[in-house]
């Protein structure tokens, strides 16, 4: 998913803090920190866990790139989705805003959510991510926002054509293919309604434990596009038979079930949902072939860098041009 386009290294805690520096930080919120425990795997942020006096789990987010404003901007979509039902971490404020300063740098605390990213779905699993994943896109139609971040179908196309000449004639035969008859489809069936949508709700971005949805995680990548390509998105990753390419079908009935009895899709977006989940495992496997080359030509190697398959999106996105209705 996203978190392909940064390469992943194992050190993540780029800003060391003492216990006294986060209890100080903290105190403002309300909250008496006992314990202060760097978390691993991070890549654009630094995160502690913090658990407080009440053995109560937080997550302090250090934002090592974005200043205060760049830090504050998705807070009150998370505080518009938290009132809409949808599971996020709402960060705690105090004075009135959530971001305020650490070790001279924007910081904020949020509630730590908890769960397991699901290895393998269930039906009920898949339900419940549709029904969260309406009930965002209607939270937030019309939502107030502005983004400079634009990672639309025009710029993924972008993308694909900057990586055209590097590809095989087969890959650039099927990339052809899945253009043309995106065009085609989208051409006769043009009612599809856009908002803001998550860009990224893959599996490891959400949180369960056992059937019930706990958390979705992840929003820095939220974009104004289709709610279709949404949805393809998260069909595709929730409801295939990995290590197969193929959908289950039964999944991707309740997926849909589940989703409608939120927001019914127009029959416009019915019609193209076979070609746009072609599209998406497109855009993925452009991402993976634009990591694997950058990776290649700055000369990154090893076991610290986290690069995922071009071929399971190439398989995925054959599998899903296969079944794409004239």
């Amino acid at each position: 998913n996203f978190t392909d386009v940064f390469c992943r290294f194992s050190m993540s805690v780029y800003t060391p803090l003492s216990l006294d520096e986060v209890r100080t930080f903290a105190a403002p919120y309300g909250l008496e920190v006992l314990e202060l425990n760097p978390i691993q795997g991070g890549i654009q942020n630094t995160n502690y866990f913090l658990v407080d006096v009440n053995r109560k789990q937080y997550v302090l987010t250090v934002f090592e790139e974005l200043d205060a404003q760049g830090a504050g901007e998705l807070i009150p979509v998370l505080e518009q989705l938290g009132t809409h039902d949808v599971p996020v971490a709402v960060p705690l404020k105090h004075s009135g805003q959530a971001v305020h300063v650490i070790a001279d740098k924007p910081a904020q605390i949020a509630p730590r959510l908890m769960g397991h990213h699901p290895m393998q779905t269930t039906v009920a699993q898949v339900a419940a991510i549709a029904d969260a994943q309406a009930k965002l896109h209607v939270a937030l139609q019309d939502f107030p926002l502005e983004r400079e971040y634009r990672r639309d179908h025009q710029y993924w196309t972008g993308v694909a054509e900057q990586l055209k000449p590097s590809m095989t004639q087969d890959d650039q035969t099927l990339l052809e293919q899945v253009y043309q008859a995106f065009n085609a489809k989208t051409a006769q069936y043009s009612n599809r309604p856009t908002g803001f949508i998550h860009s990224d709700l893959f599996r490891d971005n959400t949180l369960f434990e056992g059937e019930q949805l706990q958390g979705i995680l992840d929003f820095y990548e939220l974009n104004q596009d289709e709610l279709l390509f949404d949805i393809a998105i998260t069909i595709n990753d929730f409801c295939t038979e990995y290590p197969a390419a193929h959908l289950n079908s039964d999944k991707v009935a309740a997926y849909l079930a589940a989703y409608q009895k939120v927001r019914t899709l127009t029959s416009d977006e019915l019609a193209c949902l076979d070609v746009f989940l072609a599209m998406a495992a497109c855009r993925f496997w452009s991402m993976r072939l634009q990591v694997a080359q950058k990776n290649k030509e700055e000369g990154r190697t090893g076991d610290d860098i986290l690069q995922k398959d071009p071929q399971e999106m190439r398989a995925m996105m054959q599998d899903r041009l296969s079944h794409v209705k004239a």
